[in-house]
């Protein structure tokens, strides 16, 4: 085949003349090979027509399409009822990732097949084992369990989240920090602990230390992303080192994006050089300052969550899994048992 390229005069300009010496062509319509002149009585050409409102019109349907496609989609697919998790039963999950956060905990995010979420009612925990029943037992050869409180929302799809702090003498703690991407570990829940409602509280304080911040952080982050939340939240959060400081930055975040509803306050046991906020335990003066009075009753609630010997300081010692007898600083300060809830 012959390629040509095509040459068009417009009117108006000067066209070559034909020369008596050549051959006169068949009519080819408004163009004509390059190396051929036109007679001048040819019709001029006509402005080629743009594709781009096409090309605009046709991409605009195709959206439209896929948007009604994915909606309807969406409008089909199946409701999730009920949790992956087993109350009365436990049920292995597989290890999908394991993410460091400083040097003594990790964030363990594990799997749940077919893309469900947990739906774990707030405030709720699940309680945890080996999968293998030869690998984690106490000294009397029963099945170490311990109670863990995910981090990551009820309705997040496809996994779910632990942060777990290492201990040197806790058992549960170190297996799991020795478990790799793959492996597996028991659950079975969820285990109900205060069943929170929006609004039922004008005033709400957490008292936290360590690893104790996650069923704080499960409370927090449920009633602030409720668009109707009225209450006011206030945080007491106690570590050892700057360092040792967990959830900082989603703390952080949350009092930025909730400033009329959220404040955290952190405490130290041993500041640096640097540190601008309050030092030492959570004392007296400190509840005094920060969380709202017991004299507003049944508008105000202190939930705390924490070492033992945290939790027996501020409100009193737990009694195994039941809430025990109000003590402590809060008990001093007249709080009462059904301002108080032990995590």
């Amino acid at each position: 085949m012959i390629s040509c390229a095509i040459k068009s005069y417009e009117p108006g300009f000067n066209q070559p003349s034909v020369e008596p010496s050549q051959p006169s062509l068949p009519y080819r319509g408004n163009y004509d090979l390059v190396g051929t002149r036109r007679y001048a009585s040819t019709t001029p050409a006509a402005k080629k027509s743009s594709n781009i409102p096409l090309f605009f019109l046709t991409g605009g349907v195709v959206g439209l399409a896929t948007y009604i496609y994915l909606d309807r989609a969406r409008k089909h697919e199946p409701i999730q009822e009920k949790s992956p998790f087993d109350p009365q039963n436990f049920v292995d999950f597989k290890l999908k990732k394991i993410i460091p956060y400083n040097h003594n905990t990790s964030t363990f995010v594990f799997e749940i097949p077919n893309n469900e979420a947990s739906l774990l009612p707030v405030a709720s925990c699940l309680v945890v084992k080996a999968s293998d029943p030869e690998a984690l037992k106490d000294a009397k050869g029963k099945p170490v369990i311990r109670p863990y409180t995910p981090i990551s929302s009820p309705d997040h799809k496809g996994d779910f989240s632990l942060l777990i702090k290492k201990y040197e003498t806790g058992n549960a703690s170190k297996y799991i920090h020795e478990l790799k991407e793959g492996d597996t570990l028991s659950f079975k829940g969820p285990i109900a602990k205060f069943p929170y409602k929006a609004n039922e509280f004008d005033e709400v304080a957490l008292i936290g230390g360590g690893s104790g911040i996650t069923p704080l952080y499960q409370v927090l982050t449920h009633a602030l992303s409720d668009k109707t939340n009225k209450t006011k939240f206030k945080l007491l959060f106690s570590n050892v080192t700057e360092q040792d400081i967990l959830l900082r930055e989603d703390l952080d975040a949350l009092q930025k994006k909730y400033p009329d509803n959220l404040d955290v306050v952190y405490l130290l046991d041993k500041p640096g050089s640097n540190w601008t906020g309050p030092s030492g335990f959570i004392n007296t003066d400190i509840i005094k300052k920060h969380v709202a009075p017991a004299s507003l009753g049944d508008k105000v609630k202190v939930f705390v969550c924490g070492p033992p010997g945290q939790v027996a300081a501020v409100a009193g010692k737990k009694a195994g899994m039941k809430q025990g007898e109000i003590g402590g600083i809060l008990k001093e300060l007249g709080y009462t048992e059904d301002q108080v809830y032990k995590f």
